[in-house]
């Protein structure tokens, strides 16, 4: 995983997800250091959607939220039914990005 910076904005660094297997680690691991449930993923693109994921022991909640972090929808997937996921779609492309830990807010 990569940081990238935005250079002249107030938007914080971001990292660079690139494989599948990187989003579990991602969430248990900002589950596990903050106490707080999920983790923030953003798709790159003139739109910036923004996705919270749970990781369950049966399989994911994935919530695309607003600007504001609200809940827009929910849906909870099978790990099969996650792999073809647009998180999955955008990380094979290089367009997926989350917060490092410190930047998790």
């Amino acid at each position: 995983m990569q940081t990238r910076e935005h250079a002249g904005s107030n938007r914080p660094a971001l990292m660079t997800v690139q494989a599948a297997q990187d989003i579990e680690f991602l969430v248990k691991e900002s589950e596990v250091l903050t106490g707080r449930p999920g983790r923030i993923f953003v798709v790159a693109g003139a739109d910036r959607l923004r996705y919270r994921v749970h990781w369950h022991p049966v399989g994911l909640k994935v919530e695309r939220l607003d600007d504001m972090g609200s809940t827009l929808s929910s849906q909870h997937l099978l790990p099969w039914e996650f792999l073809e996921h647009t998180l999955i779609e955008a990380a094979a492309a290089g367009q997926l990005y989350t917060p490092p830990i410190g930047r998790l807010g």
